[in-house]
């Protein structure tokens, strides 16, 4: 692989979570506070609104060499690609706009996670990958978000923050978790004969049903239970991450 892959890997693993991330805590302060699952490395740090004080500035020192770089390297697509990554988070975070509070488009606007697969295509000179693909890993996006919105029923709705979940309870968010599930599997099976990855998710189906209607049903997880339900995610993520490098048939729609 070029070195300019791995510049651009280093700059989707740091400068652009922490852009991510670090306007997520700085203006989630008051429902992170109370939130039993935060204050850690799996689910995300808890701080005082006076030591997330100089994230912003921090971001824009750290983003900035970054987007010169690339803009320079591959032009005025990348400037705005970059310049959209950018606004589509203060778009989610801040007031006025705070998207992250307007059920259902919280969801919706997770699709800027993708935009990172196009900052690899422009960065790396590749061909635009497919549409389908696109839809699969936006259906992907909306289903970790709704996961997370789900073990925070709790504490949003202690702290006022409205969300889909908040917004039409648990059990039905779960429904519509699994309506997404549904149609990753379909993608997967159908689209791409991608066998591997569907069979994970029909497992994953399987176990959210019978949370729905045996095991828990409207009962929030513990947070012992969702450690480690945060664990075993992140291992399953990984483990597909290679398995989608190595097979590369997300790239290969057979229509």
């Amino acid at each position: 692989m070029e070195p300019l892959f791995w510049v651009g890997l280093f700059f989707v693993m740091f400068p652009l979570n922490y852009l991510v991330y670090g306007l997520n805590d700085y203006n989630d302060v008051k429902a992170d506070a109370i939130n039993d699952r935060k204050g850690n490395y799996l689910f995300g740090a808890r701080f005082s609104q006076n030591e997330l004080s100089n994230i912003p500035i921090n971001i824009t020192i750290i983003l900035a060499p970054f987007i010169i770089y690339f803009t320079y390297l591959s032009g005025y697509k990348m400037l705005l690609l970059l310049l959209f990554m950018v606004i589509i988070n203060i778009l989610y975070n801040f007031k006025p706009f705070r998207i992250k509070e307007r059920p259902p488009f919280e969801i919706c606007i997770q699709v800027g996670y993708v935009f990172t697969a196009f900052f690899s295509v422009v960065l790396n000179d590749l061909e635009m990958i497919p549409w389908q693909t696109i839809l699969y890993l936006t259906l992907f996006a909306f289903q970790a978000h709704i996961a997370g919105e789900i073990m925070d029923i709790e504490p949003d709705i202690k702290a006022n923050k409205k969300t889909t979940a908040t917004l039409i309870g648990r059990k039905k968010t779960k429904y519509l978790m699994a309506i997404l599930l549904i149609s990753e599997i379909y993608i997967l099976y159908y689209w791409f004969n991608e066998f591997v990855l569907a069979g994970f998710l029909l497992l994953f189906l399987i176990w959210l049903l019978l949370d729905v209607f045996i095991l828990f049903k409207e009962k929030p997880y513990s947070l012992k239970q969702m450690k480690l339900f945060g664990v075993a995610m992140n291992l399953i993520a990984l483990a597909s991450m290679f398995w989608v490098i190595y097979s590369g048939k997300l790239l290969h729609p057979n229509f």
